[in-house]
């Protein structure tokens, strides 16, 4: 009888064993977003149900503002976002709040992210120039960490660099199309849009590529909490971003549905090149963190791995 018992307990053992186990509860990521081109892998992902293939919720947030952005990661509503590397630090500056898990889109040699442009009429035909003369920008952020280090590459020296804050896109477009301003920094589409509307196209990133380039960064509670889920939201995003280069014009559409190049420019813009998985290199970072303490935007060193984190990346 004992040895039947035993038999039966081995069985009931293996079956046990072997049965499926039931996958873990989707763990749902807020995606604070704006109408942006680093976007699309995201919007790709959620519409082409990569999400749910890697076991993840996403919701994505609408904004119209990196502030309201900002604001809505901050106060624990929304749980990653689009960003840059200054973006990341001044969530820091106190204590990690966030961390950069991924590029979103970065400059290549072929493939610009920002240009500067000068005003119809401003008699300003080269980089030269703008020795002295005041260049848009939204302060404390990449444009204007961007318009410094390429000017720097030119020859410029820091006293030669004037800049004045204009944050809003569609402003710094309007007073450079009026000659209020007499040059500006704009990311694309806008600076395509620009030139068309007169504006004189003068250099770009693709003059240094290592400085220009967004990150998609996560609170660190929610990495902390669910980095499975974390990384299951980065190879959702993986495999949308092979898809879109691929065949990009497959989602041109898409890009123009979510609003994310002006209406003038849907029958001729096309889908950027997305970059493949990685994060910024510590050299970035290093550099970002020594202009804004330069600036006085910040006033103490912060580590790389407190803002950067690569070990999420599928």
């Amino acid at each position: 009888m004992k040895k039947w018992m035993g038999l039966f307990l081995l069985v009931l053992f293996f079956l046990s064993a072997c049965a499926p186990t039931k996958p873990a509860e989707a763990v749902t990521i807020r995606v604070a977003l704006l109408p942006i081109l680093d976007g699309l892998p995201i919007v790709v992902a959620q519409q082409e149900g990569l999400f749910e293939k890697y076991n993840v919720k996403v919701e994505i947030l609408p904004v119209s503002s990196g502030p309201e952005r900002d604001q809505l990661v901050a106060a624990g509503q929304a749980d990653a976002m689009i960003n840059e590397l200054t973006s990341v630090m001044f969530f820091n500056k106190e204590t990690p709040q966030v961390q950069a898990v991924r590029f979103a889109r970065t400059a290549t040699a072929e493939q610009a992210l920002f240009r500067v442009l000068a005003a119809k009429g401003a008699n300003i035909q080269k980089a030269a120039d703008l020795k002295g003369v005041p260049i848009g920008v939204s302060q404390a952020t990449v444009i204007e960490y961007l318009t410094q280090r390429l000017l720097e590459v030119q020859g410029f020296q820091p006293d030669e660099i004037q800049t004045i804050s204009v944050p809003k896109i569609p402003d710094r477009m309007a007073l450079l199309a009026s000659g209020e301003l007499k040059a500006a920094m704009l990311p694309e589409p806008f600076a395509t849009l620009a030139e068309q509307q007169g504006a004189v196209p003068l250099f770009d990133d693709r003059l240094a590529p290592g400085y220009s380039f967004s990150v998609i960064s996560v609170r660190k509670a929610l990495i902390d909490q669910h980095p499975q889920a974390v990384k299951g939201f980065l190879a959702a995003i993986e495999e949308a971003t092979q898809h879109i280069n691929a065949d990009p014009q497959k989602y041109s559409g898409l890009m123009v549905e979510q609003k994310m190049v002006p209406a003038p420019l849907a029958e001729s813009f096309r889908v950027p090149t997305y970059p493949l998985k990685g994060v910024p290199t510590e050299a970035q970072f290093t550099d970002a963190l020594a202009w804004a303490k330069a600036k006085g935007y910040l006033d103490k060193d912060l580590t790389y791995s407190d803002c950067v984190n690569p070990k999420l990346l599928p």
